[in-house]
């Protein structure tokens, strides 16, 4: 199925949840903030999050510095 990932397109295989999509892209669940269509993924949901055909998805990482 076909998903938008900060807006570029991408191939993932039917069935696909966000926690597998964040292992497949080497980010880890935590620090890290998930849009999914215009609404936030709270960390809790990563887990049970099924993606679907024409999600849109926008994937923030923290950086800490001082």
């Amino acid at each position: 199925m076909r998903i938008t990932v900060n807006g570029a397109e991408r191939e993932v295989p039917d069935g696909t949840g966000l926690a597998d999509l964040l292992r497949e892209l080497a980010l880890p669940e935590r620090g890290v903030a998930v849009e999914r269509n215009r609404a936030l993924v709270r960390k809790a949901d990563y887990g049970g999050c099924s993606l679907a055909e024409g999600d849109r998805l926008e994937i923030v990482t923290f950086v800490g510095g001082g």
